[in-house]
């Protein structure tokens, strides 16, 4: 699966507010170099290749000695005193609360004739999970999060609803780890059952149809010297069926792979309840396996259906014997094939929806329709098909933004869809697929003007000629005299298309005169698998270069000036803006770099990294390895380099991307930096890589964020 998915101005990793509140002696405003603490250096090289390496900043990956606790401690109280002293910090606050404080909603799960749904009054930390008997009718709180944790930072992570809607099974993350814990509640009651599973991750559930219990995915329990993320690596993953009222060592293993520490397992079973398909995946490989187990006959065996790990095959839907699946085999956009599975031999198999212009992200059946999610330059585009593939109708978006959902049953038309942009903020609608009829569920009221921002589309020219899209949303009006803060995001990596989303962040930023701009790098998933091939592993540089001229262009085009030019991104994302500030440090005035993957030679050695190296390739391997250490951030940083101003964001609970990434890249930079710029690092405490983080934190990390901004672009008070 991605590192993370998520397109958000507001960063993944906040510092609690309480840690910025100490009072310290202000930073060097200008005249020398900001008071680092001293990170010490080692003698620490390793060979790749014959390749001679140095790694003077080893001893940070050890996240429980007290040295490195006393680092963190004394880089947290230089950043806090940097931030403490902007002026302006406690309005952007101030005004970032006010328009978060509106209501929010998910997409609503039918099961059993009852409607199951998320919802966040507006600051609460955590969404709330609401269940409702009629959409007409009023609705009761299933389970509330916030009541399970002081400090909000235990969240719902994911749950799915028995047939017959009367239990939920739940699991529940706490401080922003990865790994989650599950029960099972009584819908009616609102109580839960003894049911406790632990050791979750990377995995949902689905349940059988007499609703007696549950598939779900688990790793073995850790040894207690292990247990610290960055020492356990992720692997052998084992698929379970967990039936209600039994101990989780009574769970009965469905499927492992002893010989394959790599293969992980995503449950689900068809409407009918008739198979349990198994998605098969690798890491963050395109590729993966698809086998099956038919639950009408005791005892069946798991049967390899798809085990070639030729192509994607993502489960769409059944008919009886017959499965859709959304695949890229032949088809790098995208197509629908149907595979019987009386006779599954690939020349049996039957093309439904052939590939098209536009990369299909997702395909479901919603009673007697096929819905189809195309991107049309990285915006969606929904079409209907019947159950043969022949078109019926395209549906009327509010605009230039982003559809998703559309889940649905085989026997009742009603599906619902969410659509956001980057001035639309998430809207819930109810869809009839027999009458091809939308209505409004649930409209969030926000307090700003849409009419008051535009957003188009430009295409910028790579390096190499490549045809790349951005997205430019700012106030009405603009002028291009060069002379606008701009905030340049993007991500290009592992299939993720970063497509039009509603930000209160970004909102703020626009509010003060800022230019958003998205672009959509190689390396996602915006025009399909060449695109995403086209930056990854041995073409990853194709990333950063189309990252570095979408900058240009915003220079060249009027909107702004490298002064006051600030870029961002989170997780892959991270590593893009800091190889693109090693690689252009005069292209840019400001850099965040949040959560990021930095030191490409020993991202593999730490939790799940080995899942990347599908995206970024291996050092093990000669030619990769050359790849990887020409633009590593850690391994690439110049001493005596004026860099601009830089913050990075980490977290000490972030167990996807270890925080030792950031840690050693921030130490390194530190050490580089020769002009005067602050290069700073934000680390927070009981916070993971961004899933379940609580809204205050989200709210203090983007002021912190924005206030940085302010100050290092000289912005306007």
């Amino acid at each position: 699966m991605p590192i993370h998915k998520a397109p958000l101005l507001a960063s993944q990793v906040a510092v609690s507010a309480n840690l910025f509140e100490e009072r310290m002696r202000p930073p060097l405003e200008s005249g020398g170099r900001m008071p680092y603490p001293e990170s010490r250096r080692v003698d620490q090289f390793d060979d790749y290749h014959g390749v001679r390496v140095a790694d003077p900043y080893r001893w940070l990956e050890d996240l429980d000695s007290g040295e490195t606790h006393a680092w963190i401690a004394a880089q947290n109280r230089v950043t806090a005193a940097f931030l403490a002293s902007i002026p302006e910090r406690e309005d952007i606050r101030s005004r970032l609360t006010e328009l978060w404080n509106y209501e929010r909603y998910g997409l609503p799960v039918k099961e059993g004739g009852r409607y199951f749904f998320v919802k966040n009054a507006g600051l609460q930390n955590q969404n709330v999970l609401y269940t409702m008997d009629d959409l007409d009718g009023p609705a009761r709180i299933l389970l509330d999060p916030n009541e399970l944790s002081p400090d909000g930072t235990v969240a719902l992570i994911s749950f799915s609803v028995s047939p017959d809607g009367r239990l939920l099974a739940y699991g529940l993350a706490s401080g922003g780890s990865d790994w989650q814990e599950w029960r099972v509640r009584d819908v009616d009651t609102g109580r839960d059952l003894p049911d406790h599973l632990r050791w979750v991750k990377f995995s949902q559930s689905a349940w059988t149809h007499d609703g007696a219990g549950f598939f779900y995915s688990r790793y073995d329990e850790p040894q207690e010297e292990v247990r610290r993320p960055p020492k356990w690596a992720n692997f052998y993953q084992k698929l379970y069926y967990h039936r209600l009222g039994t101990a989780q060592s009574e769970d009965e293993l469905i499927y492992h792979r002893p010989d394959d520490k790599e293969m992980g397992f995503l449950p689900s079973v068809t409407q009918d309840g008739r198979y349990l398909v198994i998605h098969v995946w690798k890491g963050t490989e395109s590729e993966n396996a698809v086998f099956y187990k038919d639950l009408a006959v005791p005892g069946s065996p798991v049967v390899e259906l798809l085990s070639s790990f030729d192509a994607s095959y993502n489960f769409s839907g059944s008919d009886g014997s017959v499965l859709w699946f959304l695949t890229d085999l032949d088809a790098p956009r995208g197509r629908v094939i149907a595979v019987d599975l009386r006779d599954p031999e690939r020349e049996r198999w039957r093309e439904v929806l052939p590939e098209a212009e536009e990369a299909l992200q997702s395909v479901s059946r919603v009673h007697r329709c096929l819905v189809g999610l195309y991107l049309e330059h990285a915006h969606t585009r929904v079409r209907m098909f019947d159950l043969e593939g022949n078109p019926l109708r395209d549906l009327d978006l509010p605009g230039l933004g982003t559809a998703t959902g559309f889940a649905g049953k085989r026997d009742d038309p009603e599906t619902f869809y969410c659509f956001t942009g980057y001035t639309t903020p998430a809207t819930i609608f109810r869809y009839d697929a027999d009458t091809g009829e939308s209505r409004v569920f649930r409209q969030p009221r926000v307090d700003f003007d849409p009419l008051r921002f535009e957003t188009r589309q430009v295409f910028v020219r790579s390096k190499d000629g490549t045809r790349v899209p951005m997205f430019i949303t700012h106030r009405k009006g603009l002028k291009l005299d060069g002379t606008n803060p701009v905030y340049l995001y993007g991500y290009g990596g592992f299939n993720t298309s970063v497509t039009p989303t509603f930000g209160v962040t970004s909102l703020v930023w626009m509010e003060h005169g800022g230019v958003y701009a998205v672009a959509n790098l190689r390396g996602g998933g915006e025009y399909g698998e060449e695109w995403h091939q086209a930056g990854s592993r041995l073409c990853k540089q194709n990333t950063f270069d189309d990252f570095i001229a979408a900058a240009e262009w915003l220079i060249v085009s009027g909107y702004t000036s490298a002064e006051k030019l600030a870029i961002a991104g989170f997780s892959n994302g991270g590593l893009l803006t800091a190889a693109s500030m090693i690689q252009r440090p005069d292209l840019f005035g400001a850099v965040i770099i949040g959560v990021g993957v930095l030191d490409m030679l020993r991202f593999p050695r730490f939790t799940i990294g080995w899942g990347w190296v599908s995206d970024y390739g291996s050092p093990d391997n000669p030619d990769e390895f050359e790849v990887l250490y020409s633009y590593s951030p850690y391994h690439n940083l110049e001493p005596g380099t004026e860099y601009p101003p830089t913050l990075i964001i980490t977290a000490d609970h972030d167990d996807r991307v270890v925080p030792a990434h950031s840690f050693k890249f921030a130490a390194a930079l530190q050490h580089a930096q020769g002009g005067e710029d602050p290069c700073l690092i934000r680390i927070e405490t009981r916070a993971g890589h961004g899933s379940g983080k609580p809204v205050s934190k989200v709210i203090d990390e983007a002021a912190d964020e924005l206030s940085f901004l302010v100050k290092t672009l000289g912005l306007d008070r």
